[in-house]
């Protein structure tokens, strides 16, 4: 038992996953750290620690919420930024500006670099501001939209863990 015998105390096989767990869904909101991939690894220490079917199980639930939650939040807003005419190479540029403001200041340069380069990509290319801020307030609402998703495949994937953890108590 992996985390039993780190600590003598039963319950500390569910307190550490759980906390990364939750590190990994603040991972969604900040995005420092990977987060549902931090999620998911919390649930395999738990599943690794617990050795049962029913933890793999539990696992496997989680990787298959993970799986769709990937896909929805590629499939949802992309959809929808390509019907408005935003291309992969604007939102790749307003990224790029959106890492770059986030070290220049902290925590809320990221989301205002990457709004600043979609919309100064798009005021390049259509050389109209009016277009250019409604193109940036498709992409904002995509971008907001991929991480409602994630943050729901987060809460999702807590919810399966607690469960499972109540199944083996």
């Amino acid at each position: 038992m992996l985390i039993s015998a780190v600590s003598t105390a039963p319950e500390a096989s569910f307190w550490l996953p759980g906390l990364i767990i939750v590190i990994g869904i603040l991972g969604v909101v900040v995005p420092v750290i990977p987060g549902l991939i931090v999620a998911l690894v919390g649930v395999l220490i738990w599943a690794l620690d617990l050795g049962s079917t029913t933890g793999w199980v539990i696992f496997g639930l989680c990787v298959a919420v993970y799986a769709a939650g990937l896909a929805l939040q590629f499939l949802i807003p992309g959809k929808r930024m390509k019907a408005a005419g935003i291309k992969n190479s604007t939102l790749l540029l307003g990224l790029l500006l959106g890492i770059i403001g986030f070290f220049v200041v902290p925590i809320i340069g990221g989301p205002l670099g990457f709004v600043l380069g979609i919309y100064l990509v798009e005021a390049g290319q259509s050389r109209d501001r009016d277009q250019a801020w409604r193109q940036t307030k498709v992409a904002l609402r995509g971008v907001l939209q991929s991480m409602g998703i994630e943050l729901l495949a987060g809460m999702t994937i807590l919810t399966i863990w607690i469960a499972g953890v109540l199944l083996t108590r």
